[in-house]
């Protein structure tokens, strides 16, 4: 997860995402396929209690939590 974070944090610093972001952009940009799954997981608000990294904006669309 860490690693994943900062790249995520660095894509955003560098635009090569946007502040705010859908899991498929995050996919293309970091060469993953799960981001679909991590990002709802470490939202605000999340059911698990996993650490709080996204603030989700609307339905499928995300920003970083700063």
């Amino acid at each position: 997860m860490r690693k994943t974070i900062q790249l995520i944090h660095e894509a955003v610093r560098n635009s090569r995402l946007p502040p705010e972001f859908t899991p498929a952009m995050v996919n293309r940009v970091l060469k993953i396929d799960w981001a679909g799954t991590f990002l709802p997981k470490h939202r605000e608000c999340n059911p698990g209690g996993y650490t709080v990294l996204f603030v989700r904006t609307a339905l499928g669309r995300y920003r970083l939590k700063i």
